[in-house]
């Protein structure tokens, strides 16, 4: 099963992806987790990367698609991937869409987490005290959500027309929003 889980940030896609993992072996593709890899590896990629999310803004397209092109084989052993983060345009759902058919594969489902802007914002300030992850920089963070639903708002037209888009509360508790994923992830898992 390949599914995304799609969200603002600080929505808790990689929360909920992180469980998925450990409860269904699937692999987590995280494109935030493979930026921070390649800005901590100091690569000239990386100070590209650092560049870009350090001043709020996205990643090109070319960039991520081969990230998570390079991470695909290790989804298919797994037996299916978590998109998290990915895709974040309609170019990127289009490509992704090819890779996978490419590999007679697909999208089975998409959830959306649902979530109160004001309330991320409080959930960033917490994180970035916690974490002091630079991209959580509250100023960096009211760019990146702005990224967020300018660029991705198209993507809910596009899976919905797909038949593939659910949509679940994620201002729950972690455990209600487990539970929430888990009702919708049932009928596709049953085929």
């Amino acid at each position: 099963m390949n599914l995304i889980l799609f969200g603002p940030p600080a929505a808790g896609k990689g929360t909920q992806a992180k469980r998925l993992v450990t409860e269904r072996g699937m692999v987590q593709l995280s494109t935030g987790d493979m930026l921070r890899a390649a800005i901590a590896s100091g690569s000239e990629l990386g100070q590209r990367v650092k560049g870009v999310l350090d001043r709020g803004e996205l990643v090109t397209d070319e960039i991520v698609i081969a990230l998570i092109e390079d991470r695909l084989p290790e989804a298919e052993a797994a037996g299916g991937a978590i998109f998290d983060g990915f895709p974040r345009t309609v170019a990127q759902a289009e490509a992704l869409d090819k890779m996978l058919a490419a590999r007679g594969q697909k999208i089975d489902v998409v959830l959306r987490l649902k979530v109160d802007e004001p309330a991320l914002i409080e959930r960033i300030k917490k994180r970035f005290e916690e974490q002091g992850r630079p991209d959580d920089n509250p100023e960096v963070f009211v760019t990146r959500l702005a990224a967020y639903n300018a660029q991705t708002a198209p993507l809910l037209p596009y899976y919905e027309g797909q038949g593939k888009l659910t949509e679940l509360d994620g201002m729950g508790t972690v455990e209600a929003v487990a539970a929430s994923i888990d009702s919708a992830l049932e009928p596709v898992a049953a085929g």
